[in-house]
């Protein structure tokens, strides 16, 4: 019996994974997302170059520019839309 899981929760699993050395695997970068209390994702490199994503980055710079105490990638839109988008990123 195959048991289909919500692509939300699905999509939530595998972006916050944790990797067996610690860090981050080859061809994966942390990005750190919410809007007051961020959250740390890891996510295929391959998603930075997706025009979606490319626009949600674009925006996250216009609002807040590239200097973000976090020290990574940060973007501050809620959690929830992250990993809606990301999911669908994973379906293409």
């Amino acid at each position: 019996m195959d048991i289909k899981m919500n692509p939300f929760i699905q999509a939530n699993r595998i972006l916050r994974r944790p990797s067996t050395s610690g860090g981050v695997p080859k061809g994966y970068c942390t990005v750190y997302v919410g809007e007051s209390q961020k959250k740390r994702f890891v996510m295929p490199v391959s998603y930075l170059s997706e025009p979606i994503f490319q626009n949600l980055l674009a925006q996250a710079e216009e609002n807040f520019g590239f200097d973000h105490p976090m020290g990574g990638l940060t973007i501050p839109c809620k959690e929830d839309l992250f990993v809606e988008l990301t999911s669908h990123l994973r379906r293409l």
